[in-house]
């Protein structure tokens, strides 16, 4: 009896499969498109958003004021061999900043600006190297062995041959000690494992202390167990500011506003996630087609569909034209006739913003 009851659940699983399939393939399709998404002016949408009063300023300068008594207690700890990390709701920049210019005054500071989205880590190691040999020769505890070495530039050096200078050698002391302040260390230009693995080896220097801070919610997901207990050697402090994140801010684009290719990849990724896998995977082939061509006026019709069913995307050509329906509805796609006659479909989107839509898509 049990059996017979198994066997009727599992066939009405497979009936309403069947049935929840061929209800979806007469369903209505969306009639959302690119251009019915109501944004404004990046620049108007900033002026507006600069224009907004603060609140709770008495409150918020006795929050700062406590922090600041806190300083003392930084600075010891950074001198016992810990990396500071400052987490907490609003910008930490003017904090860290005062910070530094008022108890980090007898060590060179070194500031790292996290939220740049084109940072370079070799560049980011040169710059902080440069830092600390010039504080060497003026100190004047540098052997002339050391001398001539540290005469070769640092940018033709290698990623381990610059962390080997910063690990430094058996003469210095914690006097030429190097404090990098990181605002962001989870910023999008730092956010790579590769990168972090890097800033960690920094922050193991014997003459590098680190002060950083943190705003994305999974940011503790950047490091293992190692590398904040032994590398970083952390020291977690919650400091909200409940400051606006004005400079932060001004690097990305504000989600309502538009005129940049990256509002435009967003945009277009709204968009495709209301579609199936499989049409997001024929959507990537033909921007892959397009930025690897870019001379040529699209992709033949034939051609991805030839690629789509390599990659079985697709069974069928009424298959691939259903998508392909979906995207000319969504204004994603458009076709075009080629020299010798035959149609191509192109994505009307900037390469560069196509770059960043495959980012997101990948994301």
């Amino acid at each position: 009896m049990e059996l017979n009851d198994a066997e009727d659940e599992e066939f009405g699983f497979s009936r309403n499969y069947f049935l929840a399939k061929e209800l979806g393939g007469s369903a209505v399709k969306s009639t959302r498109k690119l251009s019915d998404i109501n944004i404004v002016d990046e620049q108007e949408l900033r002026a507006a958003v600069s224009n907004i009063e603060p609140k709770h300023e008495k409150e918020i300068i006795d929050l700062i004021n406590r922090y600041k008594s806190l300083y003392p207690r930084w600075a010891f700890d950074l001198r016992c061999g810990l990396g500071l990390l400052m987490y907490g709701f609003g910008s930490k920049k003017t904090l860290l900043e005062d910070f530094a210019s008022t108890s980090l005054t007898e060590y060179s500071v070194f500031v790292i600006n996290g939220y740049l989205p084109t940072i370079n880590i070799k560049q980011v190691l040169i710059s902080l190297a440069e830092v600390l040999w010039d504080q060497l020769k003026t100190k004047q505890r540098t052997p002339s062995k050391s001398l001539a070495k540290g005469q070769q530039p640092f940018s033709s050096r290698s990623m381990d041959d610059l962390l080997a200078f910063l690990d430094g050698s058996e003469d210095r002391t914690n006097e030429f000690l190097v404090c990098v302040i990181i605002h962001n260390i989870d910023g999008p230009g730092l956010r790579d494992s590769e990168t972090q693995q890097y800033l960690s080896r920094v922050a193991s220097c014997s003459n590098i202390r680190m002060v950083a801070s943190i705003d994305h919610v999974n940011a503790p997901l950047l490091w293992d167990k190692k590398m904040v207990h032994t590398q970083f050697n952390w020291c977690w402090y919650h400091v909200p500011t409940f400051a606006p994140y004005k400079i932060e801010g001004t690097f990305f684009p504000l989600i309502l506003a538009h005129g940049n290719t990256t509002q435009t990849a967003k945009n277009a990724v709204i968009v495709l996630q209301s579609l199936t896998p499989n049409a997001q995977g024929v959507f990537k082939i033909l921007a892959e087609y397009q930025l690897s061509h870019s001379e040529e006026e699209g992709m033949p019709i034939d051609n991805l569909f030839t690629t789509c069913r390599e990659r079985f995307l697709v069974g069928s050509r009424p298959m691939l034209n259903s998508h392909l329906t979906e995207f000319k509805d969504h204004e994603l796609v458009k076709t075009r006739r080629h020299s010798d006659g035959q149609d191509c479909l192109y994505i009307p989107i900037t390469s560069e913003a196509l770059e960043k839509l495959l980012v997101e898509m990948t994301q």
